[in-house]
């Protein structure tokens, strides 16, 4: 880590964290039990400005294009399968080809799972939402969103909340634990060679636990969720001959997962500090459930150190209330959320100093989703893993890596509904400030408001088809430029064979 990412020896107070089990969520759609299925999408963009606007090309694991007037054809087939007492497999492979791109052809999904009871393992790259925001109306999860492509990946997990036994039903826990790699050093090298260093084959560790109280029979409208997530990038070599390759032994691993101070073969900060770049936050839900509505509450606490973990850093992370109603169909669900990451523990780091003349942490700075050694930070393929929000390592107008602005206080609304039992809409709207960062903070705040308006239609007698088109536009001058697009979209999915 580079001086600004020693942060002291904060993880240390989660190392039951690695012990934890499972939260592996759902893909972004649904795959049909039992049965071999098939999904066709056919996509393409048009846009006044050089970049696809944001919320076009946000929130869809990686695969819409930055560059302005784009198009893909993205097939898969899908199995899954219930055999024995209690047990089922699955498998995928989903295909994508897509203009303009460095590699207009590649494998964006390929993986197989075997499940039994609650307990799910699966191995590959798929598309896996952990996080309990809602993947289509909210800005996106603070450590693992469904903005980039999927890391390739082991990923143990339990998927869905299940009864923890002796509570009577009143306490239910899910999780997960996963590690991966990183397949975009071919990309970064054909960005950064020559220009700037960067590490390649990079490893990851992802884990979160979750613990739920709610009245499973129903009569207690009042449901209470805690959790926290984990994500460290660690090993791979860094093309700076200085750093060179990264500690990745199995007892690197097990210093990652803990939290531990790197061993003699790690460099001096994270000799000092802890062994890779980290990423936390705690999650909070209270929902209330009434008989046509609920009501939700969530925080996400971001962490970069122990300062985060101790809430030095205010209130930073996300805050967002979500509204689901039954009785009103042009208006199923609202989302409304707060992003704020400005105070990061203050601008200023100190990891050496006198603490006993001088009492006092000396944390600061945290610049989250950057690192020293991992300078592309917590992205794949220049998109982040994290929120949008705090804009990819992608739209760096100079070329270079990393986070330019990850001082953010931004405002976001989404809502969904349906205009009739063949169409349906979705709205997202994001006014967005920014700062830079605290080590390079803009010299005059930028803004704008992002936007997007979608319309899906199914016709009755066409199974398995469903047509859709979108109109985004970003004003202001967070992305450079203002922009404004059209889409359309069609896609086809059906089944191969059923086995029931």
């Amino acid at each position: 880590m580079s001086m600004k990412s020693m942060k002291g020896k904060w993880i240390k107070y989660i190392p039951l964290l690695g012990l934890c089990l499972p939260v592996f969520g759902q893909a972004q759609e649904e795959i049909a039990q039992d049965a071999t299925s098939y999904r066709a999408e056919l996509f393409g963009s048009l846009a006044t400005g050089d970049n696809t606007p944001f919320w076009m090309t946000s929130n869809r694991y990686g695969i819409v294009p930055l560059e302005g007037n784009n198009a893909y054809l993205k097939a898969g087939v899908f199995h899954q399968q219930h055999f024995g007492k209690g047990f089922r497999w699955g498998a995928g492979l989903d295909l994508v080809g897509v203009t303009p791109r460095d590699k207009h052809a590649y494998i964006h999904q390929l993986y197989a799972e075997i499940g039994y009871k609650c307990i799910e393992v699966s191995l590959g790259s798929k598309e896996r939402y952990l996080s309990l925001v809602d993947p289509f109306l909210s800005s996106g999860d603070m450590i693992y969103s469904n903005n980039a492509r999927p890391i390739p990946e082991m990923n143990i997990s339990i998927p869905r909340f299940t009864t923890v036994p002796l509570t009577k039903g009143w306490l239910q826990f899910k999780g997960n634990f996963s590690v991966g790699r990183s397949f975009d050093s071919d990309y970064l090298s054909d960005r950064y060679a020559g220009k700037y260093t960067f590490v390649e084959h990079v490893l990851w560790h992802q884990k979160s636990v979750y613990f739920q109280i709610s009245d499973t029979r129903g009569d207690f409208p009042l449901s209470g969720t805690v959790g926290v997530q984990h994500i460290v990038q660690w090993g791979g070599t860094s093309t700076n001959p200085k750093i060179g390759e990264q500690p990745h032994s199995f007892k690197d691993f097990v210093r990652i997962v803990l939290g531990a101070k790197g061993g003699g073969d790690a460099s001096l900060s994270d000799q000092i500090n802890v062994l890779g770049s980290h990423h936390i936050s705690f999650d909070f839900g209270l929902k209330y459930q009434a008989k046509d509505w609920s009501l939700r509450g969530y925080y996400q606490h971001l962490c970069y150190d122990k300062s985060g973990m101790e809430f030095k850093n205010g209130t930073d992370g996300l805050w967002g209330l979500e509204l689901n109603i039954s009785t009103f169909p042009w208006l199923k669900q609202f989302v409304f959320e707060y992003v704020t990451t400005r105070n990061q523990s203050g601008p200023f780091h100190y990891i050496w100093f006198d603490h006993d003349k001088h009492p006092g942490r000396g944390g600061g700075g945290d610049d989250y989703y950057n690192n020293g050694e991992y300078v592309t930070g917590n992205s794949y393929f220049n998109r982040s893993v994290g929120s949008p929000l705090l804009v990819s390592p992608e739209y760096n107008t100079d070329g270079a890596p990393g986070f330019q602005n990850n001082r953010v206080r931004d405002f976001h609304f989404g809502l969904k509904g349906d205009f009739s039992p063949h169409v349906s809409y979705r709205l997202l709207l994001t006014a967005m400030n920014t700062w830079g960062t605290g080590t390079a903070p803009l010299l005059k705040k930028r803004d704008g408001i992002s936007l997007l308006a979608d319309i899906q239609y199914q016709h009755p007698k066409l199974k398995g088809w469903q047509f859709g088109g979108s109109v985004g536009a970003d004003t202001g001058d967070v992305f450079g430029n203002s922009s404004t697009g059209f889409s359309l979209k069609v896609s086809k999915r059906g089944l191969l064979k059923a086995y029931k």
